[in-house]
């Protein structure tokens, strides 16, 4: 009885699996092009060709916001002052400046 439920419960869990795999023909039959469709295939892509030649050229800038802003943005006002070592982890004073 527990083959049989171990079956039933293969064949329930992989049904979902393989409904999902697509019929795919790896070998389809070989189909060459007639000459005629061939010479359309070649009008079509002159065409194409001769369609991209007429596209203009871009002009100027995409900035939707150009006409809103004055100026390009301006850097900050004050600049990142370096970190400097204090404490502990500071180097020592020379000995001269202690004898002082």
């Amino acid at each position: 009885m527990r083959v049989l439920c171990a079956v039933a419960v293969a064949v329930l869990l992989s049904a979902p699996a393989y409904a999902q795999m697509p019929n795919v023909n790896l070998m389809p039959e070989v189909k060459s092009k007639t000459q005629e469709e061939k010479d359309r295939d070649a009008v079509n892509d002159k065409a194409y060709k001769d369609s991209l030649s007429k596209i203009p050229d871009a002009k100027g800038s995409s900035d939707p916001w150009g006409v809103v802003r004055s100026d390009a943005p301006k850097a900050a006002a004050h600049p990142a002052k370096p970190k400097t070592k204090t404490g502990s982890s500071a180097q020592p004073a020379s000995s001269a400046q202690r004898s002082q």
